[in-house]
């Protein structure tokens, strides 16, 4: 039977006694028949959490951990929707006697089926992780299949991986006693009173070993339906977009991409959780995937990332965007935030039950239009309102639009327009819907044609405020703020203002009170705005909020609003210089004795030199010995680099020889790198490109010792015991070098932070 006539038949199923809050004993008494039709869960997309991502697989991660997100969930968000607590990879670390996966007595000491049993006393559901295939250790043990006479190696194929992950060995379905292993498994996490299973690393998809695990799911599915307990199966990650049949047919949900993480925490840290790399990837698979999703079945585009305010790795605006395109996208909506942490600002949003029906509809929106800096979902409701996610994805606040007939509506005069986030309700004229949207930010709007006997609304307006990206302080810089009426009526008395931050000044430069501004035209204000003289910290973001007063139908009065951001770079004193060699530019800072470098760029190594410097020409020599603290990075790429850098011409990018590096990725870990054969390329080093040694932490001091044309690296972790990482000889070296720091991002386009301080270098 086809997917998609099985997920319309599943509210029938749920009618009929199969709900998924039952109880085990009494979905048991209503055995199903194992056939390949999808197991019978909730028709609407799950909300809850997941441990990945804030708590991976660390001391946090037992059931004494578990239990305080619950409890959170049960009392914040549980009323909401939110109901799943789902245990990501950590939970086990043995084999039962039948090659099973059993919980970490030590991390849950009082075992998995009580830590269910607490969490559905507090009506809420148990997820748990695992991957296929047979693991290599229950292969090599020769475990026995539960309640057969087979063994484990009467049905695994040991040549081929059982999933992407290369942990466990294939199974052999067409072998007697492989899909009784499934079945055990199945009936074993049933008995424990697991509601869903992510089972992770399922191939054909993104995943680097070439497993097949189609059949796999074939049989889970089977075996979950054979239990009588309801339990979503969810599949990770990356899965083949040639094969959504058979998800469709198999399971309840399926990844589409990889990891929405960024692993960009330094020290250990799971913060940030992601950042808008990350997010904005997303966007082209909900497009891509939108056929396939549905009732019972659903597009996953992985955790939501919004709970824990800047710790998330997303500004405001972008955690706004990510809740506006999951929920269009009718995704599960699993938090990967630490519940025990929660922002009160984004409890808010997590919490908008007109955003939360959006996603509960289980209806795919479809991409309607596609520029280089925005972009437009659309749905259309079952009562005929379409739903329209207006996404600016540029870096820059701007109008994002869309014509009526293009998102689906149709045609009418006017259109009532009610604003998911805001909860405004406006009305707008009849060839466009259009909203003023921050970078990066998101209109989630709810709209349908004007109908007589409609309450009054105001017109449809925005505010769209535009600034230079970053600004230097005590600098001056021209602030514009757009007023544009969407709407049916003129707008009067309009007024724009610009109450800047402390230690900043705005004055106008142009008029700022209009006295009408009619359907479908724009005015501006502008407004000459200085930066404070001074910042105490490298890199500080401000926001420039805009507000606009007005009036409509003569009597009625109403505000718009809107904002941007801008980065604040504090001038670099002599002796240093700075050079940008990356396609995009790059930001530099001194504060004190701190010294911070913003750059992108391709990488720093072989044919690639793309960087951002701050550098003293000529102060490189025999005898120099130079030191440098690493206080902090930010970056997307584990693959970035930040150090020390000498070179004949720090300027000549692309050929000046002489050329050493010495650094630290926080990632992964120290290197020092050189152009032994003197052609302005970096070819030799201490690990391979991409890699380092030792175990980074955060600050490390680094150092790059001359003598004659000979150059010796080292690192420490506390200023104090130096390791070294090698010696080179570098005949290329003139006998005065510019020296000085670089970062590069290895990731164009996504700038990383390097910040350094106390910089000396000796004999200049």
């Amino acid at each position: 039977m086809h997917g998609r006539l099985i997920r319309c038949l599943l509210p029938v199923l749920l009618s009929l006694g199969l709900a998924a809050g039952m109880s085990p004993a009494v979905a048991a008494s209503t055995p199903q028949t194992p056939t390949d039709i999808t197991a019978p869960v909730s028709p609407t997309p799950p909300m809850g959490w997941s441990s990945w991502s804030a708590l991976r697989e660390g001391s946090r991660l037992t059931q004494d951990g578990i239990k305080a997100q619950a409890r959170v969930m049960h009392g914040k968000l549980q009323r909401y929707g939110y109901r799943y607590i789902n245990i990501d990879a950590g939970w086990s670390d043995h084999l039962d006697a039948y090659g099973r996966s059993a919980w970490d007595t030590t991390r849950f000491p009082d075992g998995i089926p009580a830590l269910a049993a607490y969490l559905h006393r507090l009506g809420l559901k148990l997820g748990i992780y695992l991957t296929p295939g047979v693991p290599i250790e229950a292969y090599q043990k020769n475990l026995p299949v539960h309640g057969t006479q087979y063994h484990m190696q009467d049905i695994a194929d040991p040549t081929q991986p059982g999933n992407t992950h290369n942990d466990s060995y294939r199974i052999d379905f067409g072998k007697p006693g492989a899909q009784e292993y499934i079945q055990g498994y199945a009936d074993l996490f049933a008995s424990w009173g697991v509601d869903y299973i992510k089972m992770d690393f399922v191939g054909p998809g993104g995943g680097l070993v070439p497993a097949d695990n189609r059949p796999d799911m074939r049989a889970w599915h089977q075996a979950i339906v054979a239990t009588g307990r309801p339990m979503h199966l969810e599949l990770s990650n990356s899965l083949s977009i040639a094969d959504a049949a058979t998800w469709q047919a198999t399971s309840n949900g399926w990844r589409t991409g990889g990891d929405i993480e960024c692993y960009c925490g330094v020290n250990g840290s799971s913060t940030p959780l992601t950042g808008w790399q990350r997010t904005s990837a997303r966007f082209d698979q909900v497009a891509d995937w939108q056929p396939y999703g549905g009732p019972g079945a659903f597009n996953d585009y992985d955790s939501i990332e919004v709970g824990n305010g800047d710790d998330g790795g997303l500004t405001p605006d972008e955690r706004q965007t990510q809740l506006s395109l999951w929920s269009l996208a009718a995704s599960p909506l699993l938090l990967g935030t630490d519940l025990t942490k929660l922002d009160a600002a984004d409890l808010k949003l997590l919490t908008n039950r007109d955003v939360v029906a959006v996603d509960q509809d289980a209806i795919d929106a479809s991409r309607v239009s596609k520029s280089a800096t925005a972009q437009v979902f659309a749905k259309t409701e079952p009562n005929g309102d379409v739903i329209i996610g207006l996404f600016n994805t540029g870096s820059a606040a701007q109008t994002v639009s869309v014509a009526t007939g293009t998102a689906g509506l149709p045609a009418s005069s006017s259109y009532r327009l009610d604003n998911l986030w805001t909860h405004e309700v406006t009305r707008s004229s009849g060839d466009a819907v259009a909203a003023s949207v921050p970078a990066h930010g998101a209109a989630l709007l709810r709209v349908r044609p004007w109908a007589t006997g409609m309450a009054a609304a105001r017109p449809q307006t925005g505010l769209t405020v535009t600034a230079p990206g970053t600004l230097e302080t005590g600098r001056q810089t021209t602030v514009a703020a757009d007023f544009t009426n969407w709407g049916t009526t003129a707008a009067t008395g309009v007024h724009v203002a610009l109450p800047v931050p402390k230690g900043w000044t705005a004055a106008p430069v142009s008029p700022t009170s209009f006295a009408s501004v009619a359907p479908g035209a724009t005015v501006r204000a502008t407004y000459r705005v200085t930066a404070p003289a001074s910042i105490a910290q490298l890199f500080p973001t401000a926001r420039l909020d805009a507000t606009a007063g007005f009036r409509w139908n003569t009597r009625t009065g109403a505000r718009t609003a809107g904002h941007t951001s801008v980065l604040l770079d504090a001038p670099v004193r002599a002796p240093f210089h700075t050079f940008n060699s990356t396609p995009e530019p790059a930001d530099f800072s001194q504060v004190g004795h701190a010294l911070g470098i913003r750059a992108a760029g391709a990488d720093v190594y072989g044919s690639k030199n793309e960087y951002g410097a701050l550098y003293i020409p000529g102060a490189e020599h025999d005898g120099s010995t130079t030191t440098v603290r690493v206080t902090w990075q930010q970056y997307q790429n584990s693959g970035f680099k930040g150090g020390i850098m000498v070179r004949n011409d720090i300027t000549g990018a692309n050929g000046s020889p002489g050329f050493v590096i010495v650094g630290v990725s926080a990632k992964k870990g120290y290197f020092m790198q050189w152009d032994a054969d003197g052609d302005g390329r970096l070819e030799s080093g201490t690990a391979p490109n991409g890699s380092g040694v030792g175990t980074p932490v955060l600050p490390s001091w680094i150092r790059l010792v001359r003598s004659g044309t000979t150059y010796t690296g080292y690192y420490s972790t506390d200023g104090t015991t130096w390791t070294r990482l090698s010696t080179a000889n570098v005949p290329s070296a003139a006998a005065t070098q510019d020296v000085g720091l670089f970062g590069t991002a290895h990731n164009p386009g996504y700038p990383n932070v390097n910040d350094f301080a106390d910089f000396t270098t000796t004999g200049y």
